[in-house]
């Protein structure tokens, strides 16, 4: 065991062997040997050996412990409720093996059986945890139930009955019992009851989690209607806490409804159960300046009180009545928050929220009050005037984020946009002094500077300004060497290299910023996106590989997640994780990655390394298996990891993150049935069968054929839908999701290709079941298929002609849809080579028996059937064609290798001394990039034309 501890599990092997010798029947051995085999990939001699053992049905706890752990490594959790179902029969009284039994369930989650296992182990040992195990296993069946009926009718009640009947007893104990027996009634909607439970003696329990109790009185009180209990309620918590943000909205929210229900306290007795309310405007008004009056007592200040007071004036403006009551001048209020707290960095997004209030035409105006107040000095007369210490320069900042925010950059002339960038950059470099003692690891206080300035220069480049984009990534390098880590340079830079074509400095950039868990499938899109489809194929396998072992590992996981939530009783938690699993199995991304992965391993050795048909099985694909949740996929995507200040009509919108996901899944099913059709070719495998026998149907043959053409009318189907959403020609805002590869596919050509190519497949097969003899008109139509192939595929190619990155007027210019087109060139070539490989499979049987007929007749001349001059001028111009794609390639390595970039006199003048390095390094990253990518793309290349050679039939 210990040697299996510390990963040296050959040696673990011997010294099992060793004891097997002695003692043949130590059961424990043979599973530590088996664990052994397992970790040095041995998987199906482990399995054997384990088999042996369960086999015997073990009760020693060391055999069972070691076989759980080597079927969980199996990925077997299933095989673990067998042996501790065997175990618990000759043991029935132990509660350590019901308990794991139950467990046992859990992972795999067999919420019936859970039921019984804990009422089992509450028999041996009534102790509460167990039967309370057995009511949450009652929730998790009504929570995975398909029938909504059946979840209220039978599972809740059950549970219901059963907690009532401990109620009854006084037996409750701990609060996860309380939490547990709220939830139910909550699920069954019997709102009053949760609300009397929570209010009762039971509810005394409830103390865990701050205001536990108040917040689900809260929640049933709304689920009621109540308005009054939770006007009061409200109003209670605020006087404790004038800074709980949530009670603020839900104060404001019962005062408006109350005075739409024309609601009056009654005159004797109480208002409410929790109180006094207040049901009218001017008591909500008088409320709120009390709580600012209160606010200037309190030890530290307190931002709650004056943002509720805009909240106020934003909602009675909303209903059309402010002036009636004074609560001031937006514009006033915003200033005087400014003054108290521009100096922390939530000031702006508090303020974000509220901008709305001002009149577009006070904009200016509003941003100048504030700079104002800030304390600037100059050095000089014509100079900047800069702050002075950290707060000063946190006023300032945010003065410059609100400017954004109110489109007042966007407004501007280049040139002044020009200045500003300036202006900026001056700002941050000074900045950088404030935070010398700074660690690596923290934020430069004058971050924001930098950033602001490369989204100024943004806007330039979407206008058609080359040399921006440049200026944008030396801003970004040098920002980053001062700050190593801040990630928003490092997602903009992802973002920017990307647009550019060059994956290179990404993979080392996306790495560095230590991607945890759930990130993944948040932010893996900008990735995954472009790796693969600019060429950067041993990148896109490796990025794909991450983003895969998370879901899977996720799988596992959860499991565990749900099996402590059990131990430790916080039953609210489980529905939680069952709802995180499913999110995450339906994810967008994770179906995405799993397509392009596979479609990945196809291209790279399909054909080379081994045959098309070993590595889809290696992948256990066929083309009648769909494993994507299509109804229920789930964009997980954080659209908006990236800060942006932009104004609400050019940032990223609703409507967006809809067209955005769309878009996504369209190409997923494009990406998918071509997979699919893929994973086909191989089970048409030639089959010598007489002409027209009836078995053809029997053997499954010819309904593989139908799939394939149900799959290509699918595909056409997905194809249509796609040009379709072109149509509309969406932009998204350049911060925004990334747009997918579906419109280079269908420019390019290569779409056209593709679709003609499973067309052919079809050709084929029916000449293969029709035979040589009277199919002339199938040959013909063959023989013009490949014909019209060789053009498209040529067209296909120029397309990809030209420079990857030219220089004009002193700026660099990349073109990355060349790259992307060079791309779907070898992918398409590739698909082309895999239909050939059977074309030639089919025609090769033809020909042997041509010549063997030949020999009988001792003819010289049996005519040759014209399919074979078609099928052999096809191939020999496909080797043509892919060798002047490898030497087209050649000619762009030895042109990215000669472009001097050193000599580049960027005319900008605005670059500083320093500045320049890091242009000079940015577009060494860049061209680095494309030689690299052109790189693997011919070598890719080289080995497609080799599988070409083979085919000459």
């Amino acid at each position: 065991a210990d040697y299996l501890d510390n990963g040296n599990n050959k040696m673990a092997i011997q010294q099992a062997d060793k004891l097997l010798k002695k003692h043949k029947d130590l059961h424990c051995a043979k599973v530590l040997k088996a664990i052994g085999l397992q970790r040095t990939g041995k998987q199906d001699e482990a399995y054997a050996l384990a088999q042996e053992v369960a086999a015997l049905e073990p009760t020693d706890d060391n055999s069972l412990q070691a076989l759980t752990i080597l079927y969980r490594e199996m990925h077997r959790p299933e095989l673990v409720t067998k042996l501790y179902e065997a175990a618990v029969k000759k043991v029935p009284n132990s509660e350590e093996y019901h308990s794991h039994l139950f467990m046992a369930y859990a992972r795999v989650g067999e919420y019936k059986k859970m039921q019984q296992a804990g009422m089992a182990l509450y028999k041996i040992v009534p102790k509460n945890p167990y039967y309370f195990w057995s009511v949450m296993s009652l929730i998790m069946q009504s929570i995975s139930a398909q029938d909504e009926n059946l979840s209220k009718t039978m599972f809740l009640p059950l549970a219901e009955r059963m907690v009532e009947k401990m109620v009854k007893e006084d037996k409750i104990e701990a609060e996860a019992e309380v939490e547990l027996y709220y939830m139910i009634l909550e699920r069954l909607e019997k709102y009053k009851e949760a609300l009397d439970v929570v209010r009762g003696k039971l509810g005394e329990k409830l103390t865990s989690e701050l205001q536990s109790r108040e917040n689900k009185c809260m929640a049933m009180y709304k689920k009621l209607h109540r308005w009054p209990e939770c006007n009061a309620l409200a109003r209670r918590l605020l006087l404790k806490n004038s800074d709980d943000w949530q009670f603020y909205i839900t104060y404001f929210d019962s005062v408006f409804q109350l005075i739409d229900e024309s609601w009056t306290p009654p005159a004797e007795e109480e208002h409410s159960l929790e109180g006094e309310v207040h049901c009218s405007i001017e008591q909500a008004v008088n409320f709120i300046e009390e709580r600012i009056s209160e606010e200037s007592k309190s030890s530290r200040p307190l931002r709650g009180p004056y943002l509720a007071k805009l909240e106020l004036i934003r909602r009675l403006r909303h209903r059309g009545c402010n002036d009636e009551y004074k609560l001031g001048d937006p514009e006033e209020l915003m200033f005087q928050y400014f003054k108290k707290f521009g100096d922390k960095p939530c000031c702006f997004t508090d303020l974000k929220v509220f901008v709305d209030l001002l009149p577009p035409s006070q904009y200016t105006k509003f941003t100048r009050q504030l700079l104002d107040v800030i304390p600037l000095a100059a050095a000089a007369e014509n100079e900047v005037a800069l702050p002075g210490d950290i707060k000063a320069l946190q006023q300032h900042l945010c003065v410059v984020q609100l400017s954004r925010l109110l489109g007042i950059y966007h407004a501007m002339e280049k040139k002044q946009k020009l200045a500003v960038v300036r202006e900026l950059m001056l700002r941050y470099r000074h900045g950088l002094e404030f935070g010398k003692s700074c660690l690596k690891t923290e934020l430069q206080f004058s971050d924001y500077y930098c950033l602001l300035a490369v989204h100024l220069l943004l806007d330039l480049w979407l206008e058609g300004e080359e040399a921006a984009v440049w200026q944008c990534l030396t801003l970004l390098e040098e920002g980053l060497s001062h700050s190593p880590s801040n990630a928003q340079f490092k997602l903009l830079l992802i973002r920017i290299y990307c647009r550019l074509g060059a994956f290179e400095p990404v993979s080392e950039l996306y790495s560095s910023l230590d991607a945890k868990h759930i990130q993944h499938d948040t932010i893996g899109y900008l990735l995954t996106r472009y790796a693969g489809s600019l060429g950067h194929y041993a990148a896109a396998s490796q990025s794909c590989n991450f983003a895969l072992r998370f879901f899977h590992s996720n799988q596992k996981d959860t499991s565990e997640y749900i099996i402590q939530a059990y131990k430790y009783g916080a039953f609210e938690k489980i529905p939680e994780f069952i709802a995180f699993r499913n999110r995450l199995n339906s994810s967008l991304h994770f179906a995405q990655v799993r397509t392009e992965r596979m479609l990945l391993d196809l291209l790279l050795e399909a054909n080379i390394s081994t045959s098309l048909e070993e590595s889809i099985k290696s992948m256990s694909l066929s083309p009648e298996e769909d494993d994507i949740p299509w109804k229920d996929l789930r964009d997980n995507r954080d659209l908006t990891v990236l800060f942006s200040w932009d104004p609400k009509d050019r940032d990223i919108s609703e409507e967006h993150r809809k067209l955005s996901l769309e878009e996504e899944t369209l190409w997923l099913r494009i990406r998918s049935l071509t997979l699919r059709l893929v994973s086909g070719l191989p089970t048409l495998g030639h089959t010598i069968q007489p002409k027209n026998s009836e078995k053809t149907a029997e053997n499954g043959v010819s309904s593989k054929i139908d799939t394939i053409r149900a799959l290509l009318q699918q595909l056409e189907a997905a194809v249509d839908s796609g040009k379709k959403f072109l149509e509309q020609k969406i932009q998204y805002p350049v911060l925004g999701p990334p747009p997918t590869r579906m419109a280079g596919f269908f420019s390019s050509g290569s779409c056209q290709c593709q679709t003609s190519l499973f067309y052919l497949v079809s050709d084929i097969y029916e000449l293969d079941t029709n035979g040589l003899e009277d199919s002339a008109e199938i040959q013909e139509r063959i023989g013009s298929s490949f014909k019209s192939l060789v053009e498209r595929l040529t067209d296909l190619f120029n397309k990809c002609k030209g420079d990857l990155i030219e220089v004009r007027d002193g700026t660099l210019k990349t073109h990355p849809n060349l790259l992307e087109n060079l791309v779907f060139f070898v992918e398409t070539i590739s698909i082309a080579l895999w239909v050939s490989s059977y074309c030639d499979s089919v025609l090769r049987p033809f020909k042997s028996n041509l010549q063997k007929k030949k020999k009988k007749k001792k003819e010289s001349s049996v005519a040759m059937p014209p399919v074979f001059t078609h099928f052999l001028d096809y191939v020999t111009e496909l080797q043509t064609l892919t060798s002047n794609v490898i030497d087209h390639i050649k000619g762009l390595e030895i042109i990215l290798t000669a472009l001097k970039l050193e000599e580049l006199s960027l005319k900008d003048t605005l670059l500083l001394q320093e500045e320049k390095k890091f242009t000079k390094t940015v577009q060494g990253k860049v061209q680095s990039s494309y030689h690299h990518s052109v790189q693997e793309i011919g070598e890719l290349l080289k080995k497609r034309l080799d599988t070409i050679k083979k085919l000459k039939i």
